[in-house]
């Protein structure tokens, strides 16, 4: 996969509630993802652009909500997640911490 695809592929971090949980608990990141992206992709971007390895990648499509406004009915995006598993020992720190 080329240097630009590896970009494209991850969009950013999730960041919830949930995600922090999961983050503590079980070892696994959750990044929104390309629309189009496949698990090899989204395994050889993760351990390219943050020098970790992983284990494994779960991806689930969330459907937007339909949300009421002042000019009737609209719709949130559509995101596509992935949950990414670490290997022991590897550590993804977005807040850049000491």
């Amino acid at each position: 996969m080329n240097q630009e695809r590896l970009y494209k592929v991850l969009l950013g971090p999730h960041i919830s509630e949930k995600a922090t949980i999961i983050a503590d608990d079980a070892q696994q990141v959750v990044f929104r993802v390309a629309k189009d992206a496949t698990k090899p992709e989204i395994k050889q971007a993760v351990e390219q652009l943050f020098n970790v390895k992983v284990s494994d990648v779960n991806v689930l499509n969330a459907k937007g909500k339909t949300k009421r406004t002042a000019r009737g009915l609209g719709k949130r995006s559509d995101v596509r997640k992935a949950y990414v598993c670490l290997a022991a020992g590897s550590e993804i720190d977005f807040l850049g911490g000491e």
